[in-house]
């Protein structure tokens, strides 16, 4: 594990590079923590950064650049697409400042080993979104697995089924192009958590498809126009853990039945349900074996602990661990953990073998149940 020492003192400058949809949460989030300050916004539109700047009350706007040159940003909150994210956080690295990224860390492993390569020999820390698994749903899921509440994991089911973003999203088509898809959109709330539940994978194998060549695009002022669909729009992945544990993963932008945030973990003494990955919060129950044939399961409704925010937690923890000189939880190892899994779970698909995943992950540490992020610790 990284050793650390405590870094500056006071409240944390914070610079987001990306105000796309996406950074309305953040910024709303970041804004509310008293240990953190947003100092700037930037984004390639720089009207757009200047609205979002406005209507969030930040200072200052405008570029990559200029979020990269302010003296009082430590941390920068990456909110670009995908495809951009390795390239972007080994910028915000050379610039001397600490990444908190969106998910995934990058879209092929190359360009996130050397991202995480400089950031160590830099001495700056990368975290990793999503920090969904940081909230009171996965974490109080996570303490109870832990404790032994199921006994030993045997085997996990996830599955997130819809019709897809272009219900909602303006302009889709890059949630459709290499480096995306449900795979890499979806997959890392999915695979962070259960690789936060069971630990690191070993070996994966999938099955995609595309159910059309072409989407069309349903809200905004480009309704009705058409894009390419360049990866599998439905996969369907398997997966061996270091510990013995399996898994069984659905991940589909083309069903009209609405399916999403199943989580489900069986073990030696029950099953238990988790709350949606995408989420902070839900309901997390345990049900064990039945007695006798006929009987009715009896549910154990199992009480969150801790507060309830949203995007942002994750970079208040890196925040507060660069202060304190502890580990932050949602660390670039995970993310890039995370994304050999997706990678190697792509090359199965297209090949159809069986994909030993090369990387691993240390011990993941868990949310303190007084974690409050509205005190004001630094």
């Amino acid at each position: 594990m990284a050793q650390f020492t405590p870094q500056g003192s006071g409240t944390v400058g914070i610079g987001v590079i990306g105000v796309g949809n996406i950074s309305d949460t953040y910024l709303e989030n970041l804004a509310s923590f008293p240990d953190l300050e947003v100092l700037i916004v930037g984004d390639l539109d720089l009207d757009r950064a200047a609205s979002q700047a406005a209507k969030h009350g930040i200072a200052l706007s405008g570029s990559a650049d200029d979020v990269l040159a302010h003296a009082g940003v430590e941390i920068v909150v990456n909110l670009t697409i995908p495809a951009v994210h390795a390239e972007v956080s080994s910028r915000i690295i050379a610039a001397g400042k600490h990444v908190w990224s969106e998910k995934p860390i990058g879209t092929d492993l190359a360009s996130a080993r050397a991202l995480l390569d400089a950031a160590d020999a830099a001495g700056l820390r990368v975290g990793v979104a999503p920090d969904t698994v940081l909230g009171p749903g996965i974490q109080t899921a996570k303490r109870a697995i832990e404790a032994g509440l199921i006994g030993r994991p045997l085997f996990a089911q996830t599955q997130m089924q819809w019709q897809g973003p272009e219900l909602f999203h303006p302009n889709p088509a890059f949630l459709f192009a290499h480096g995306a898809g449900p795979l890499f959109d979806m997959g890392p709330y999915y695979f962070t958590s259960l690789v936060q539940l069971l630990g690191p994978v070993a070996t994966v194998a999938a099955l995609g498809m595309k159910a059309t060549e072409e989407r069309t695009i349903l809200v905004g002022d480009n309704a009705g126009a058409s894009f390419p669909v360049e990866v599998p729009s439905t996969i369907t992945v398997l997966a061996q853990f270091e510990k013995g544990a399996q898994a069984q993963s659905m991940l589909s932008f083309d069903s009209p039945l609405y399916r999403t945030g199943v989580v489900e973990i069986s073990g030696t003494e029950g099953t238990i349900v988790l709350p949606d990955p995408n989420m902070f919060s839900g309901r997390i129950a345990v049900v064990r074996a039945l007695t006798a044939h006929g009987d009715e399961p009896v549910w154990e409704e199992i009480p969150e602990e801790g507060i309830v925010v949203g995007r942002g937690l994750g970079a208040l923890d890196l925040a507060r661990a660069i202060r304190t000189g502890r580990p932050h939880l949602a660390t670039g190892e995970l993310g890039y953990h995370v994304l050999d899994t997706m990678v190697s779970a792509q090359h199965s698909a297209a090949t159809g073998a069986f994909v030993n995943v090369e990387s691993t992950v240390g011990e993941i540490g868990s949310m303190p149940v007084d974690f409050d992020p509205f005190a004001r610790t630094v």
